[in-house]
Order: structure tokens, then C-alpha cells, then sequence
């Protein structure tokens, strides 16, 4: 396959799934700069159709995956914030007590533990979706860019 496309279509390929990295600069970068490169070139070149479809399944995949983790993650912090409203919460109810340095630290006194499960979990995963974005971002340019077709692991196909 590598022998029948030219330079051009490779590269556009590549900075068609570089561009996804935009994101970091321009809000909604990964969808924008690899839909308009796409948009522009899908009809003159099979490889960079494929290329762009592929780069914006994929994006659009993690920003789900992205969304229902977050989503997942709210009754657990909804369930944290009665918590808060109780005047014993944050110590207000020994505002007078200055005389009474009793400084003890007990985990039965940690009220944010429950908390930190769910958070802790979400944010995991969160992370390691960003890390198989980027990683798989840099596998698919570089496989681009050498001529092979690339298909992202984890992606629903939203654009056929």
C-alpha cells in the first residue's frame, strides 16, 4: 500500500491525526483542525478519507467515554454534599473553644473519605483515557506517515 500513495497523502494523513493534539491550544481543537484538513481533501484522496474518519471516530469515542465516566462519578459527590451542611463539618461549632487546643488526627474524624473513593477511581480513569489518546495519536501518525492504514482500538463508528 505504501508504494501506491504519494508523500502528499501520508503527510496529510499524519497531520490529519497530529492535529488532534490541538486541543491543548484551541478549545475542541481535536475535532475542529482534523474536520476542516478532512472535510478538504476526504473527495481527492481514499487514504486521507479513511485517515480523517478514523481520527474523528476516534476523538469523538474518548470525549464519550470521557463524559459517562464523569457522569458516573456525580451521584457519589451528589451523596457527599448533605455532609456539608452540617455546622459540625468544618469545626464551626467550636468557634468559641480557642482556650482548647485539642489537636488529635483520627480517621474517624475524616469526613472526605468517602469522597475520595469515587473521585480517586474517576480521575484514574480519566487519566488513563488521556493516556490512550495521546499514545495512540503518536502510533497512529507515525503509521500514517509511513503509508499503513491505522485503526484506533476503543472507538465507536460514528462517521461511516
Amino acid at each position: 500500500m505504501a508504494t501506491t500513495l504519494t508523500k502528499h497523502e501520508r503527510n496529510l494523513s499524519a497531520i490529519i491525526h497530529a492535529s488532534t493534539f490541538s486541543k491543548y491550544f484551541i478549545p475542541f481543537g481535536n475535532f475542529i483542525l482534523p474536520l476542516i484538513l478532512w472535510t478538504a481533501n476526504k473527495k481527492e484522496y481514499a487514504f486521507v478519507d479513511y485517515n480523517g474518519k478514523q481520527a474523528l471516530n476516534f476523538q469523538i469515542s474518548m470525549l464519550l467515554y470521557s463524559v459517562v465516566v464523569g457522569l458516573v462519578s456525580i451521584p457519589f459527590f451528589i451523596g457527599f454534599w448533605p455532609d456539608i451542611f452540617d455546622w459540625n463539618f468544618f469545626g464551626l461549632r467550636h468557634l468559641n473553644d480557642f482556650n482548647n487546643f485539642d489537636i488529635h488526627i483520627s480517621s474517624d474524624d475524616f469526613k472526605f473519605g468517602r469522597l475520595f473513593w469515587p473521585a480517586g477511581i474517576a480521575g484514574l480513569l480519566q487519566v488513563a483515557l488521556v493516556i490512550i489518546n495521546v499514545v495512540y495519536t503518536i502510533l497512529a501518525t507515525i503509521r500514517t506517515n509511513e503509508g499503513q492504514k491505522f485503526k484506533y482500538p476503543f472507538t465507536i463508528r460514528f462517521i461511516k
